[in-house]
């Protein structure tokens, strides 16, 4: 019997699935183990936890697993990818596969094909990948420089509507609900707050902002609308140099992580606008869980070809 291990590792999260040919044996969650999130200390005592849980839940030991493959944010870093190849190589036998997280959340959708796919979580990305398996990506810079459509950037904006509304003399219950939140006393106070270091987690704030809008609120609905079709800008991008590369096959799109899942007002911008560009894109339907992609790519040992980046 051969076992395999997936981890999809981002920067809030990981998730493990340990498997067999046929069926997964045990799943389970640590916070992240991403090096440039945390400490290493942090990192390593998570890691060893969510291994254990493995072990624990599955009765099978990690020196049995044939191959491992891992998506990670920051795969081109090297105190990410490094320290991940030692600790892993430490403790779990057999094979290592080192992937981007768009990656395997491609393979998710499109095991192994061509396709698009829009990750927005707490940062977001865009990937597609041509049927030949060559790569191009757009976004993914960071919350400083891009994550459009992402939790931070949509918490980052719901705070920039309110005080845009404060100086054009409009309300907003955002600003009520984010006070609430965040247990403050006045607009004052949350100036204070959100300017202090380390600045505050923003991306906390995407339920509430979801909330707003539902309730009528147009401050929450401009940031969540805008948000969509800004990463749908990213989407069409990739879109397109996928259809330069391949010009007789339109990708279909696929969707991953929690924005995407949880935030319909944003995902519905976003499709909207690609289909007012590209009316005959086919949008998969739910939301992928990368997690089995990695779990696809350790169970067939396929690697991405050297050729990998389409520009």
């Amino acid at each position: 019997m051969s076992y395999f291990l997936a981890l999809d590792a981002g920067g809030t999260k990981v998730d493990y699935v340990l498997a067999d040919d046929t069926q997964a044996l045990a799943r389970v969650r640590t916070g992240t183990v991403k090096r440039t999130c945390v400490d290493e200390t942090t990192a390593l005592g998570r890691l060893k936890e969510g291994l254990h849980e493995l072990e624990t839940i599955s009765g099978i030991s990690m020196e049995k697993v044939t191959r491992t493959c891992v998506g990670t944010a920051g795969q081109t870093i090297p105190l990410v990818v490094d320290w991940l190849r030692n600790e892993l190589g430490k403790r779990v036998s057999g094979e290592l596969l080192l992937l981007g997280d768009v990656e395997i959340a491609l393979d998710a959708a499109f095991p192994g094909g061509g396709g698009v796919i829009a990750l927005a979580g707490t940062g977001s990305n865009v990937a597609g990948r041509t049927c030949r398996g060559i790569l191009t990506t757009a976004g993914g810079w960071g919350p400083a420089l891009a994550d459009q459509g992402s939790g931070h950037r949509i918490g980052q904006q719901a705070l920039r509507g309110i005080f845009l509304a404060y100086d054009q003399g409009c309300s907003t219950s955002l600003l009520s609900a984010v006070l609430d939140f965040w247990s403050l006393e006045s607009i004052e106070d949350l100036v204070a707050f959100a300017n202090s270091k380390p600045y505050p987690e923003v991306s906390q704030l995407t339920g509430l902002v979801l909330r707003c809008a539902t309730e009528g609120d147009s401050v929450a609905s401009e940031v969540l609308h805008r948000e969509g079709e800004d990463l749908a800008h990213l989407v069409i991008l990739v879109m397109r140099r996928l259809l330069a590369a391949e010009p007789d096959h339109l990708p279909a799109l696929a969707f991953a992580g929690s924005i995407m899942e949880n935030l319909p007002p944003v995902r519905e911008a976003l499709i909207a606008a690609v289909h007012r560009k590209l009316p005959a894109v086919q949008i998969n339907p739910g939301v992928v869980d990368p997690v089995q992609g990695a779990l696809w790519r350790a169970r067939t040992g396929t690697r991405p070809p050297q050729e990998s980046r389409l520009t």
